[in-house]
């Protein structure tokens, strides 16, 4: 192989990771926080957005960065800190990553649906069939690359799309972006559960993790790996912002969205039954991705902790998925419960940057030459202290929406 095809392969495995954080954060509980809370906060949501998407940035740069350099996965630098701590901090992820990965079967399913008018039943396991397959192959990574790739720029065309359609109030969001008109009070559980859900608990760690399994790690890679990290927020926060001016421009006009399904009814109302196809394609395209990723991630959190799941890694992967779909097919997962799974996951948050802020100092992980940037330490601490008071804070919101 060439130098120039070695460096293609490389931009192709960045871009893949990029986009794998990504995708992995735009499954159907991404569409379903963000219409909700669009929904209830109306223009004040971009305020929201806002302030996540910073932290999420910071979030991004701190993990990726210490994965990056040290060549560890998230559980082995958490065993390196204090031995054991690693299993904690895997278990946690991969129950994260299954009570996720539960409701992306149920939405895939529900993309199928709208779609193509697929029995949800039957979608499934359509979907967990398609998630198998995808992991059967040996070239399993290459494709999952490549797949979330394509799935994630249909996910912008058709979102922007839609935008047009319904036009929303660009001036008044641009104006309670940064001068929100609600008590902040208010904003405390929608900031906690969108952070959360955009780099909370596996999310966070499946571009670093892809990253290490295509041999991509060490400073002189980091260059790379920071702007691998930077395309992936950007990529999920394009979306979430095209997304949320689409289903404003349907609240703002005066309609009621479907508690149940608020994400499709905004597409239905704003775009006529085109609109409910656009969103089968993007609940489809979004559930998928996120089956991927969240499987992936969950399974890397486990391969270095027990040799089994290192030498059958495929396998588990496949196992992950299977029994997602089983429990999708016999319990379900209302779209309330998703909204939740994004808060919970935003808890995880502090303690996972927490291990990588005290790893970043540590010279057995990040080794003799490395000076993790004193800048990104401080906004990492603030972001630790943040989403404890925001989850403190947002325990109330999190009961009233469960009551709701």
């Amino acid at each position: 192989m060439s130098d120039k095809d070695t460096g293609k392969s490389q931009w192709m495995v960045l871009l893949g990771a990029a986009f794998l954080m990504a995708t992995s954060a735009i499954g159907p509980g991404f569409l379903t926080q963000t219409a909700t809370f669009t929904n209830s906060l109306k223009t004040n949501f971009g305020f929201v957005i806002l302030v996540s998407l910073i932290l999420a940035l910071v979030v991004q740069l701190n993990v990726w960065r210490v994965i990056g350099v040290s060549g560890l996965r998230g559980q082995d630098i958490a065993n390196k800190l204090l031995p054991g701590l690693g299993f904690v901090v895997a278990f946690l992820i991969a129950i994260g990553g299954l009570a996720f990965n539960i409701g992306n079967i149920g939405g895939t399913a529900l993309g199928f649906n709208s779609l193509l008018g697929l029995d949800v039943k039957i979608g499934y396991f359509v979907a967990g069939l398609l998630g198998i397959i995808i992991f059967i192959s040996k070239s399993a990574k290459s494709i999952v690359d490549r797949l979330v790739q394509v799935l994630g720029i249909v996910m912008l065309v058709v979102i922007l799309v839609v935008a047009f359609i319904t036009k929303p109030p660009v001036g008044e969001v641009v104006v309670r972006t940064f001068v929100p008109n609600v008590p902040f009070g208010s904003l405390f559980f929608p900031i906690l559960t969108l952070l959360g859900g955009t780099v909370g608990g596996y999310i966070t760690f499946s571009g670093g993790h892809r990253l290490l399994d295509a041999g991509i790690s060490g400073k002189d890679n980091l260059k790379k790996i920071t702007q691998s990290s930077v395309m992936g927020i950007s990529v999920a926060a394009v979306v979430r912002i095209l997304l949320f001016l689409a289903v404003l421009g349907v609240v703002w006009a005066g309609s009621n969205l479907d508690p149940s399904n608020p994400a499709g009814s905004a597409f239905l109302i704003g775009a006529g039954q085109i609109g409910g196809r656009f969103f089968g394609i993007v609940l489809l395209a979004a559930g998928l991705t996120s089956v991927i990723g969240a499987a992936y991630t969950s399974v890397s959190f486990l391969k270095t902790l027990f040799a089994v799941v290192m030498k059958y890694e495929r396998y588990f992967i496949i196992g992950f998925i299977a029994f997602s779909t089983l429990v999708m097919a016999f319990v379900g997962s209302p779209a309330k419960v998703l909204v939740l799974v994004g808060f919970l996951n935003g808890l995880i948050l502090p303690i996972t940057l927490s291990i990588i802020l005290l790893g970043s100092g540590r010279k057995d992980i990040v080794g003799n030459d490395y000076k993790h940037p004193v800048w990104l330490i401080v906004l990492g601490v603030i972001v630790v202290a943040l989403t404890l008071f925001l989850g403190i804070r947002g325990f109330p919101g999190m009961i009233a929406s469960l009551r709701a």
